[in-house]
């Protein structure tokens, strides 16, 4: 549970890094350098999040690399779908939701069976 909730939390902050700019107000008319400049350190945040994550998934022997990776990436979209919706006012239509259920399958597939993967610290 402590690995998926970093997981949210630092993908909160990517969504804003990457997207956040683009609603936000005060950004209006500002270079793309200080743009950039928010984005990396709203990012570094992100990675403040993200690593210990990855880290304490992968390293208690709970999730292989693949897990995390398509762990993350659902999660990335689960917290892009609240953005979307919120920030950038956009509507959620039944293509995108179709496509969410697939990646929920992958969720599944890529945790449900054990599949012999390397178990850290094991030889």
């Amino acid at each position: 549970m402590k690995t998926i909730l970093l997981l949210v939390a630092s993908n909160v902050f990517m969504t804003l890094a990457w997207y956040g700019h683009l609603k936000i107000k005060f950004f209006e008319g500002k270079s793309m350098f200080w743009i950039i400049l928010f984005a990396w350190g709203v990012a570094f945040f992100e990675y403040c999040l993200m690593v210990p994550a990855n880290r304490a998934g992968y390293l208690s022997g709970t999730f292989t690399g693949y897990q995390l990776k398509i762990l993350q990436e659902c999660i990335t979209l689960g917290v892009f779908v609240v953005f979307a919706w919120v920030v950038l006012k956009e509507k959620l239509t039944w293509n995108y939701l179709v496509s969410f259920a697939f990646l929920v399958g992958a969720i599944y597939f890529a945790t449900a069976f054990k599949t012999g993967a390397r178990v850290p610290g094991g030889h």
